[in-house]
């Protein structure tokens, strides 16, 4: 039976590796997936995803406008094989609420898993609109652990850097690498910004 996942993690956990081995197992045995990215991030090149390991896969961008049931409904594999048989989503922290929705209906209406990465809270500790969504919607909701950058304690948060200072006010959404965001603990967080 078809579910609808969240696999969620802070920065540095892996999310984007783990897509791109999902994508080769699958394709390995000629079950064709489609793989959909945020528009805005073109760290890896437009249409990429891409991990810190090194490793890309063409993917399709999605931005708000996106319909991604209409788009896996109207998407005609390159292999043999017409059937989709799972859907993979990087960044999904981007996705609108009607994204979610439309992930609940490829799982409910046609029969395909769909498994969702992204980041559960942003630099502020504030979730995103799709990692929200996802939240509640999903069937499977699965954490994707990695460590602190300053400690050995698990990584639960994200501190945004500008100029090589933590800081923690500004827009929300702001795509960067290791140079802009560490994955830390709470206490390490807390310590970032605790007043002299």
């Amino acid at each position: 039976m078809a579910q609808l996942y969240y696999k969620y993690g802070t920065m540095n956990s892996g999310k984007s590796f783990e897509i791109i081995k999902v994508a080769h197992n699958y394709e390995e045995q000629g079950k064709p997936v489609i793989i959909f990215t945020p528009a805005i991030d073109t760290r890896d090149g437009v249409n990429q995803v891409g991990s810190r390991v090194g490793m890309t896969r063409p993917a399709i961008p999605v931005d708000a406008q996106t319909n991604l049931l209409e788009s896996v409904k109207g998407y005609k594999p390159t292999s043999g094989n017409d059937r989709i048989y799972c859907v993979l989503v990087d960044e999904a922290q981007f996705l609108n609420k009607r994204q979610v929705l439309e992930l609940t209906r490829i799982v409910d209406e046609l029969g395909i898993p769909v498994m969702a990465f992204g980041l559960k809270n942003d630099f502020q500790n504030q979730l995103f609109e799709g990692s929200y969504n996802l939240l509640i919607q999903a069937d499977k909701i699965e954490e994707i652990k990695t460590i602190c950058w300053y400690c050995d304690r698990k990584a639960t948060m994200v501190i945004r850097f500008r100029d090589g200072v933590p800081v923690n006010e500004g827009e929300q959404i702001q795509i960067g690498g290791n140079e802009d965001y560490k994955p830390v603990c709470r206490r390490c967080w807390n310590n970032a910004f605790k007043q002299p």
